[in-house]
């Protein structure tokens, strides 16, 4: 009898733990690819989160797709060596940082068409709109600095020096910016009001950090670095978590409905990291995508992700990074359904 009632007890048991483990998986995979045929390499993919309309940093251009079906919407030319897009609704106007032009170039949402083009700080990467500034934001990694870019007259107002080289920054909304800066191993903190730096905040065990998110509703930076997800406290520059992610991450995505972080890890991997609290963090899946995709895109009125890669060459003698096969270019659409 004790057997019986043992035995029941461990199935009971047994049962309700994978119960709870399936409860915490995301449940995500690949639903999707869209293919471009277009060469060159990527960087920063974007979602205009008052359209239907998908926008991917490629080379000397910006593809743009319809993001449910991936048909062609349109194309952004002579954006050399392109790397993010930012978008200001309210004027219908968006914005390319071009890194080997050193400059941004400003584009009507509406037909796509170039309105003009603004010089920056060397080597323009990350891109963003402030909202509580209203200012348009360059990460400029050769010169080491930000470049503050006011929409209604399209000039730079501020240069902000960082002190080593910005990878991307986001905002509280409240008048911070805070800037990951991938030689330093730290995080920078901004008074955007009076465009200075305030703190330096060191991400240690991290290094190399790349893609940063933000929860404005705990105080949570999210940090990608090599192999490791830094969680830092907003308010006080604590480290207050360190998880475990794949290798080669170059990008950070938040979901604040779902409460998940996601990790865009170059050997072909996404990371995922539910926010139970603002101290309690947990891995609860890592996901096979493709190797090379490292960016990541995420939208937060469907959860669908979005990946950039190619199928790659074999590595060569010398190369950092292996050679794309040209006409490969994709992106992989990730969703939890």
């Amino acid at each position: 009898m004790k057997k019986v009632i043992l035995g029941c007890f461990a199935m009971v048991t047994l049962s309700m733990a994978f119960s709870q483990l399936n409860a915490q998986a995301s449940h995500y995979k690949l639903e999707k690819t869209f293919h471009i045929a277009s060469t060159g390499g990527w960087d920063y993919i974007t979602i205009n989160p008052s359209s239907n309309k998908l926008y991917m940093s490629h080379g000397t251009q910006v593809n743009i797709l319809d993001k449910i079906t991936g048909d062609s919407l349109g194309i952004i030319t002579n954006t050399n060596g392109v790397h993010g897009i930012a978008f200001i609704n309210d004027l219908q106007k968006g914005y390319t940082s071009n890194g080997r032009t050193n400059d941004v170039t400003v584009f009507d949402l509406n037909t796509n068409a170039v309105i003009t083009k603004i010089t920056t700080g060397e080597n323009p990467d990350a891109i963003f709109y402030e909202e509580f500034s209203k200012k348009i934001i360059t990460c400029n990694g050769k010169s080491k600095d930000l470049s503050i870019i006011d929409p209604s007259t399209n000039k730079v107002i501020a240069t902000i020096p960082v002190g080593g080289k910005p990878e991307t920054a986001v905002s509280d909304n409240a008048g911070n910016v805070y800037v990951n800066v991938e030689d330093k191993n730290e995080i920078v903190k901004i008074d955007i009001a009076n465009n200075k730096v305030i703190a330096h905040w060191s991400i240690a065990p991290g290094e190399e950090p790349t893609g940063l998110a933000i929860d404005i509703k705990t105080n949570r930076l999210f940090a990608g670095t090599d192999k490791k997800l830094i969680v830092v406290d907003a308010k006080s520059g604590k480290v207050v978590a360190n998880l475990p992610i794949g290798e080669g991450c170059d990008g950070v995505a938040f979901d604040n409905t779902l409460k998940y972080i996601y990790t865009s890890n170059g050997e072909g991997t996404m990371t995922i990291v539910k926010e139970n609290s603002a101290n309690d963090f947990k891995v609860i899946d890592t996901i096979k995508t493709k190797k090379g995709a490292r960016t990541i895109g995420n939208d937060e009125t469907t959860h669908l992700v979005y990946l950039p890669t190619a199928d790659l060459d074999a590595l060569k003698a010398g190369e950092k990074r292996p050679s794309m096969i040209p006409g490969t270019f994709q992106i992989l659409v990730l969703g939890n359904k």
